[in-house]
C-alpha cells in the first residue's frame, strides 16, 4: 500500500520517515518529496508498505502523532491524476 504522509518538518529525511513506519511493519520505501529548484523538503512524503494490514495499522497509529515537532497527517495515498502535458507555448 502506498501511504501519504503530510505536514512533515522540513528537516525530516527519508530515513526518519522509514524509521517511524518500521515500528509497524516492513517498509519497502520511504521518500520525502523535495523541491527540485531549492532542494528543500516540500513537507510531505510517501511510504510503501507491502502488507495491507500492517499499512492500515501504521496509518491508524501514526495519524495525528508528533514527528520531529510536527503533527503529521497519514492516510492512504490517492492515485496520481493525469495533469496533462507540460509543453511550452502553443501557437
Amino acid at each position: 500500500m502506498n501511504i501519504y504522509v503530510g505536514n512533515l518538518s522540513y528537516d525530516t529525511r527519508d530515513a526518519d520517515l522509514s524509521a517511524a513506519f518500521e515500528a509497524h511493519g516492513r517498509v519497502d520505501s520511504a521518500r520525502v518529496i523535495m523541491d527540485r529548484y531549492t532542494d528543500r523538503s516540500r513537507g510531505f512524503g510517501f511510504v510503501e508498505m507491502p502488507d495491507q494490514s500492517e499499512a492500515q495499522a501504521a496509518i491508524k497509529a501514526l495519524d495525528g502523532t508528533d514527528l520531529q515537532g510536527r503533527e503529521i497527517r497519514v492516510n492512504e495515498a490517492r492515485p496520481r491524476e493525469d495533469r496533462g502535458g507540460r509543453g511550452g507555448l502553443r501557437y
